[in-house]
């Protein structure tokens, strides 16, 4: 079966990481450690995909710019003593090799910074299998479309080739604003009412069915 995309671009958190439950944890850890009001963990988790200036200003407002720093120095801290014990989820490596063999090009775009995300390919033996990344450093945060506009700008992709793929209406979203396909998956960040109404090609509860439909039907 001729192939439908050429690129497929995944979000990392919560997509290919399973790093949902450690973020919560980062971000609540250091908003108790800096002294700001406690948020729940739904609240903490509703905001993974943006970037962290962009996720601060969601959870908290216009706080003192020494108050925001101090959170992200605060989270940065908690983040990366644990980035080491982060596993991706079952089968995503071996899916991605796969992929790559099977002539697709293949990106991240992720709300993480430049450093994390290449510690984060490092550490799951990844970063060979990526034609290109963009990051939150080099971009503007989701759902703007500049990420998904670079990626395919730099591997010559047209917009109906390409297909993103992502946990949150974020991902979604920048896929939507630039103009191409997506697919959800509930066992990130967010459920499947967040971001259902964005139109995904379609939607998977369990990494295993992503990976089926992705090498019958991509």
């Amino acid at each position: 079966m001729p192939k439908k995309f050429d690129l497929i671009v995944w979000d990392w958190d919560g997509t290919l990481a399973d790093s949902t439950g450690m973020i919560v944890n980062a971000i609540l850890k250091a908003a108790e450690q800096v002294g700001l009001p406690a948020i729940t963990r739904e609240a903490a988790s509703s905001i993974i995909g943006l970037g962290l200036r962009e996720s601060i200003q969601a959870l908290y407002g216009d706080i003192p710019a020494t108050q925001a720093q101090a959170l992200a120095a605060q989270y940065n801290a908690n983040y990366y003593a644990e980035e080491g014990e982060i596993l991706l989820f079952s089968g995503a490596a071996d899916t991605i090799v796969e992929l790559n063999k099977r002539g697709f090009k293949l990106a991240v775009a992720t709300g993480k910074g430049r450093r994390g995300l290449n510690l984060a390919l490092e550490h799951a033996g990844l970063t060979r299998q990526f034609h290109a990344t963009r990051t939150v450093d080099e971009c503007f945060s989701k759902p703007h479309p500049q990420m998904l506009d670079e990626l395919m700008d730099h591997l010559v992709v047209l917009p109906e080739r390409t297909l993103m793929i992502g946990d949150t209406s974020y991902d979604l979203q920048m896929a939507k604003n630039a103009g191409v396909s997506a697919v959800g998956v509930t066992y990130g960040a967010q459920p499947a009412e967040h971001w259902q109404h964005l139109d995904p090609v379609a939607q998977f509860d369990a990494f295993s069915d992503l990976r089926q439909w992705l090498l019958e039907h991509a």
